[in-house]
C-alpha cells in the first residue's frame, strides 16, 4: 500500500508538472520557440544594399591622427573597401576586419594603387587613440605596413555616422553590454565596395570573404580599370547575387561560351578540310 501510494503521488505531480509547462508553451508555440526566435531588436540590425546610391562625401570625420578630414578625400581615383564597425568592440567587429585582412592579401590587387581602405565607427564615443589602435591591429593581418597611408580609420559624431550609415543601408541597434551599460551595437557583418565616385557598387557578407569575390567586386567597381582579361572573362561568366552577398557562375552564359567555343573550333576543322592539297610538281 505505501508502495503504491507512493506510486500515485509521483505520477499526480508529473502531471501537475505536465500542465503547468503547457501553460508556458501553448501548443502553436513549439518547445524551444522562444529560444530560436530572433530578438526583436536584432530585427532592426540588418542591411539593405543601396546599390548605386551616393555616399555623403561632404560630411566630416576626424582621422586616425586626430585631424578633420571630408568623405570624399578618400574617393575620386580607386574604388574603396569600407566597413562599418565600432573600435571597443570585442566579438563580431575583429572577425570582419580579421576577414577582410585576409582576403585582401589573396586578390593579387595593390592597396593605394588599385584601391583604398576607409574603416568608420557607428559609435560617436570612439575616438582617433581607438582607432590609431584598431588601425595598427588591422595593418598587422593586412601584412602590408608598407600602405598603411591608403588605409584609413575613422571616427564622427552621431550626425555624420548616422548620414553614412543610411546611404550605406547599414542598420544598427544598441544593446547592452555585459555590464548592463548601453555600450554595444547589435550590427550585420558585411563589407562594402564605394565606386571611386562615392557610389555603393557590392556588398559581401559574413565574416569570412572569397578573395576572389572581394577582387571581382573590386574590378567591377572601377569600371574595369584594374584587373586583368581572365578578370574581365571571369565576370562575365559570375553574376553578382545581392541576396547571397557574393558571386555565383551564371550557368547560361558558361554554356554560351562553350557552345561558341564549339562552334568556332568546328569552323576551322571545316576549313582546314575543305583545303585542296598542293599537288607536288
Amino acid at each position: 500500500m505505501n508502495l503504491l501510494r507512493i506510486f500515485l503521488s509521483v505520477a499526480l505531480s508529473s502531471v501537475f508538472c505536465i500542465g503547468s509547462y503547457a501553460q508556458s508553451y501553448s501548443a502553436d508555440k513549439p518547445l524551444g520557440a522562444s529560444a530560436q526566435s530572433t530578438p526583436a531588436y536584432l530585427k532592426n540590425a540588418g542591411i539593405d544594399q543601396n546599390l548605386n546610391h551616393s555616399l555623403p562625401l561632404g560630411d566630416h570625420f576626424r582621422d586616425e591622427n586626430g585631424n578633420d578630414v571630408a568623405l570624399g578625400s578618400y574617393f575620386g581615383h580607386r574604388p574603396v573597401v569600407m566597413a562599418l564597425v565600432y573600435y571597443k568592440c570585442g566579438m563580431l567587429c575583429p572577425q570582419v576586419l580579421h576577414g577582410l585582412g585576409s582576403a585582401l592579401k589573396q586578390t593579387g590587387l595593390h592597396l593605394g594603387r588599385d584601391y583604398e581602405i576607409v574603416i568608420t565607427s557607428i559609435d560617436p564615443t570612439d575616438t582617433p587613440a581607438d582607432s590609431v589602435e584598431a588601425k595598427q591591429h588591422f595593418l598587422m593581418m593586412l601584412g602590408d605596413s608598407s600602405s598603411a597611408d591608403s588605409v584609413h580609420f575613422l571616427t564622427g559624431e552621431q550626425a555624420a555616422i548616422t548620414d553614412l550609415a543610411q546611404a550605406t543601408g547599414f542598420h544598427y541597434v544598441r544593446v547592452p553590454g555585459p555590464d548592463g551599460k548601453m555600450n554595444q551595437f547589435a550590427h550585420s557583418s558585411v563589407i562594402m565596395i564605394a565606386t571611386p565616385d562615392g557610389r555603393m557598387s557590392k556588398y559581401l557578407s559574413g565574416v569570412e570573404y572569397q578573395s576572389r569575390d572581394v577582387r571581382l567586386a573590386l574590378v567591377e567597381a572601377s569600371n574595369h580599370k584594374i584587373g586583368s582579361l581572365s578578370d574581365l572573362i571571369l565576370l562575365y561568366c559570375c553574376n553578382y547575387t545581392p541576396s547571397q552577398g557574393r558571386y555565383t557562375v551564371a550557368i547560361m552564359r558558361v554554356l554560351g561560351l562553350a557552345a561558341m567555343g564549339s562552334v568556332l573550333m568546328l569552323a576551322v576543322v571545316v576549313y582546314l578540310l575543305g583545303k585542296k592539297p598542293k599537288l607536288a610538281v
